[in-house]
């Protein structure tokens, strides 16, 4: 019996704002360091405008798995971030 698993997952770090993803994507997972007052806002676009999903969290940090198939983008996944060191997204 082999034990080979296929997954189409794939995880993409930014440390400041940017394009995360271009093209359409569902995004799984949000991992982000913590310090006082952090944003990540996730734009479901090539800038900072459009459809956002905001998430807010202090020095905890932030750690979200998304249930069933992730959250959709059509456009792609561009990231605003504010006082958090660096995000971690898993999409497929």
């Amino acid at each position: 019996m082999s034990n080979s698993y296929l997954s189409d997952q794939r995880t993409a770090h930014l440390a400041a704002d940017g394009q995360l993803v271009t093209g359409p994507c569902r995004v799984t997972s949000i991992q982000a360091e913590g310090a006082g007052s952090s944003t990540v806002v996730l734009y479901d676009n090539t800038s900072a405008a459009g459809t956002a999903h905001t998430f807010k969290f202090g020095t905890e940090g932030l750690s979200v798995f998304v249930p069933g198939s992730g959250i959709r983008f059509k456009t792609g996944v561009f990231l605003d971030l504010t006082a958090t060191p660096g995000v971690t997204v898993t999409f497929n």
